[in-house]
């Protein structure tokens, strides 16, 4: 039963397992649904209170599970509904919630819905999709897909000059929100599963869904001619219509928690998705966690970002979603490279040292954490050497788009290596046995990082000073405050060193890390210290990418 108090959710340390990479239970190669069940008892005692278990719908996984071919029905590669069923019930005797992805901008073209649509125009499921007519033998305008190269329309096949739309692959068709048809069977979809007993939904690309209505042409942005179709499709005017309707047919009477993935959400606008009267219970936001890209650009454009544009771009994010309402925090996810690589500049502290100062820096924000499978190890980007090693349908679409903006196929396998999604993707090491015990042998699905022999939980778990216990007492430390580091505001603090990134959190937990290879210089207020990736402090210098917490004395 779905917990009735209001807001709930503000306790909740969330724990995202990618299935095909998390343990592979029965020797495919590919991870299932009893191997997450395997291993409750360690994600339990991480301190975890509930799992957003990324898709494990059926689907052809061209988009690894974010092309849904059917939301009722489990892939037979992860598993059944009643092994699904038993996760659900054994994670409550853990005292752990799961939460599903929720993908309702686009199905899978194996939908039985797009099929139904493609082979009768006049067919009543033409209207739960996108389809327009081309201009003479082009599409019907310049929008390009989301994953960096071509069209976001396709021609129907044996039709003359028809498209149908979507965002991102063209295996994903979006769907037509226009339609109050559409809206509601998917209500009724998501009903069903809040009454299995799932406690919410994280909501995938959920700021896609409408549409502006004119379909015009766009200012190209790019050599092809192409304008982005985010420019024409992301969180439009209109939106908050259908937003409210699937919120009160849906998440609001079940009191369940919602995390969308919202992107293009400006600040000021954080009252609707996250206010009293708001969309959702929260949103992640995503300015700081692609601070290495420029904002709305393709991977190949990175920027060379310093520790006082971070610092200041996650204490608007904190005082703006704190103005509001409640934040989703978090580094990694299954879309993002490691963050160990990403945030830690300086090779030589991508280590215990970088991983914990980054555990500090953002586990102990105002809003829930948000842990994605591996990141408690350390673990880092895999560098692949030829494009040929990424399973990524975007990374492959990227590197090629690179390549016609004029880079080099080196140049371009860099930006792909620096970002592609497979850095998250890669299969969970567990131990140094075979497959880092992901399974007993069967050759995984992703390949393995062979450079990476003591990332493993067993060797982590044994380990008093690894990244993994470290993880372990932040989280309990958060529980044994709540005053302070659940409930407390957010207070940015001013310190003499631009590389330090300091915080206060309710009346007296102050938060300092230096993320840089440099000593920095700072006055840090005598206290109690609870946490420090170092084994001393001095409190007139911060040592490397050194991070504390500190409870000082009262301030007010």
């Amino acid at each position: 039963m779905i917990n009735k108090t209001h807001n709930w959710w503000k306790q909740e340390v969330f724990y995202q397992i990618y299935p095909s990479s998390f343990k592979d239970s029965n020797n495919d190669g590919v991870g299932d649904i009893r191997g997450i069940i395997q291993e409750l008892p360690k994600i339990h005692s991480l301190g975890i209170t509930t799992i957003w278990l990324s898709p494990v719908y059926q689907s052809p996984m061209v988009d690894n599970g974010y092309d849904i071919s059917d939301y009722q029905t489990i892939n037979p590669i992860f598993g059944t509904m009643a092994d699904l069923d038993e996760l659900i019930q054994k994670a409550k005797k853990f005292e752990i919630k799961i939460i599903m992805d929720l993908v309702i901008n686009h199905t899978s073209n194996q939908h039985i819905w797009f099929q139904k649509a493609l082979n009768d125009p006049n067919s009543p499921y033409r209207q739960f999709y996108i389809f327009k007519k081309g201009k003479g033998n082009l599409p019907p305008n310049n929008w390009r897909s989301n994953f960096g190269k071509g069209s976001s329309w396709t021609k129907v096949p044996n039709e003359e000059n028809t498209y149908y739309h979507h965002v991102f692959s063209k295996y994903q068709p979006d769907l037509n929100w226009e339609n109050p048809k559409l809206r509601f069977k998917i209500y009724d979809m998501i009903n069903w599963w809040l009454k299995k007993g799932i406690a919410g939904f994280r909501i995938d690309a959920i700021t896609f869904i409408k549409k502006d209505q004119d379909f015009a042409s766009i200012t190209p942005d790019g050599s092809d001619g192409l304008g982005k179709v985010k420019r024409k499709s992301e969180n439009r005017p209109g939106i908050d219509q259908f937003l409210n309707e699937l919120n009160e047919h849906t998440f609001k009477p079940a009191n369940a928690v919602t995390i969308g993935e919202a992107s293009g959400v400006e600040y000021d606008q954080l009252d609707k998705f996250i206010g009293k009267k708001g969309h959702f219970s929260m949103i992640f936001d995503f300015h700081y966690a692609d601070i290495d890209v420029k904002s709305g650009s393709e991977w190949y454009h990175q920027t060379n970002w310093t520790t006082k544009e971070l610092n200041n771009a996650i204490v608007k994010s904190q005082l703006a979603i704190q103005k509001y309402g409640w934040g989703a925090n978090f580094l990694e996810n299954h879309d993002q490279p490691r963050s160990i690589n990403k945030y830690i500049k300086d090779p030589l502290y991508q280590n215990q040292i970088g991983a914990k100062a980054l555990a500090i820096m953002y586990l102990l924000l105002r809003g829930c954490p948000f842990i994605f499978q591996g990141q408690e190890l350390g673990v880092h980007n895999v560098v692949r050497t030829s494009i040929k090693q990424f399973n990524d349908i975007s990374s492959i679409d990227n590197y090629h788009r690179a390549i016609d903006e004029g880079f080099t196929s080196t140049q371009a396998l860099k930006f792909i290596n620096d970002r592609s999604r497979d850095n998250a993707r890669l299969p969970y090491p567990w131990s140094n046995k075979i497959n880092d015990g992901f399974n007993s042998g069967h050759k995984p699905w992703l390949e393995l990082d062979k450079n990476s022999l003591q990332i493993n939980w067993q060797s982590e778990d044994q380990d008093k000073n690894s990244i993994l216990n470290f993880y372990r007492r932040i989280i309990a430390i958060r529980k044994e405050h709540p005053t302070e580091l659940i409930n407390g505001d957010f207070i940015s603090l001013k310190t003499e060193s631009e590389n330090v990134i300091a915080y206060q959190r309710g009346k007296r937990m102050q938060v300092f890390v230096n993320l840089s290879s440099d000593p920095a210089r700072i006055t840090v207020p005598i206290g109690k210290v609870l946490l420090n990736n170092y084994s001393e402090i001095n409190f007139q210098e911060l040592a490397p990418y050194q991070a504390i917490l500190i409870e000082v004395k009262n301030n007010g």
